[in-house]
């Protein structure tokens, strides 16, 4: 296996994709090292990370991927639930010959790496949770707000759910760009998903190293549920954004890239320890 990683083609935003399961899934896969998924929000695609891997450095193998209905990743038209999006994670770590790897996940993408992490602990070696919850209910007033705004909407109301002030005048509208337009089929599917997530009381069963980083002004994944992880799941650590909001992951990529890398014991020299 080791050798067929290390002759493996870099996947290039542009298009690449590779058959996972009964999925044909868009991905971008470069950098070498410790293998690092990067699982996207409900709005997003394989490219919304593109700010935090600059950040992320050597000795970091990070691959992200488009879920169902993202990208250019071809599923069928049926519902799917975030257990589904959990085991599409694996079936990706199989066609990329991983035994294992570390799940980053942003906001939704955050509940699949939970959901992965609950259904097949053996294949997550850790888990980065940035600006998610454990449960809908937590920001469901607003959630439910957002997702009834048209994909043009959304876009305007970037400013006022995902960054802060400060925020806006360094990034201008970087954020807004990382929204994926989808049509009324597949943004019902994803928010049927998203809707039934619910796993307060599994968080125990989760086994997993976890890193939590969250802001403390998230009015879509309130600071609460972050509190709720940390303090539930057995191996837990919680890193606050102080007035952060829900797009931290990408306002604060090279703060939360060096906590990346430390969590995930990369050292300077780009070597992982032993």
């Amino acid at each position: 296996m080791a050798g067929r990683q290390a002759a493996r083609e870099p996947a290039e935003a542009a298009g690449s994709t590779i058959r996972a399961g009964e999925l044909d899934v868009g991905y971008i896969d470069d950098g070498s090292g410790v293998p690092l998924v990067l699982i996207h929000g409900g709005e997003g695609d394989r490219t919304a990370y593109a700010t935090l891997r600059r950040h992320l450095g050597a000795g970091i193998r990070a691959i992200s991927y488009d879920q169902r209905d993202s990208g250019i990743t071809v599923n069928p038209p049926v519902p799917y639930t975030l257990s589904d999006l959990g085991d599409d994670v694996v079936a990706l770590l199989d066609a990329l010959e991983l035994e294992s790897a570390h799940l980053l996940g942003t906001s939704f993408g955050g509940a699949v790496a939970q959901h992965a992490a609950l259904r097949h602990p053996g294949r997550v070696a850790s888990l980065v949770l940035i600006a998610t919850t454990p449960s809908f209910a937590l920001g469901a007033d607003a959630i439910d707000k957002l997702l009834e705004l048209s994909y043009s909407d959304l876009r305007n109301a970037v400013d006022d759910y995902f960054v802060t002030p400060g925020g806006r005048a360094r990034m201008g509208a970087r954020a807004a760009r990382t929204l994926t337009a989808r049509d009324p089929e597949r943004r019902a599917r994803r928010h049927a998903a998203a809707r039934e997530h619910e796993i307060r009381d599994r968080l125990g069963e989760i086994s997993a190293p976890t890193l939590i980083v969250h802001g403390t002004e998230d009015r879509l994944a309130p600071y609460t549920g972050a509190v709720v992880m940390e303090q539930r799941i057995p191996n837990a650590e919680l890193r606050a954004i102080e007035g952060g909001r829900h797009a931290v992951g990408m306002e604060f990529a090279e703060t939360i890239a060096g906590w990346v890398r430390e969590f995930l014991g990369v050292t300077a020299d780009a070597a992982p320890k032993p």
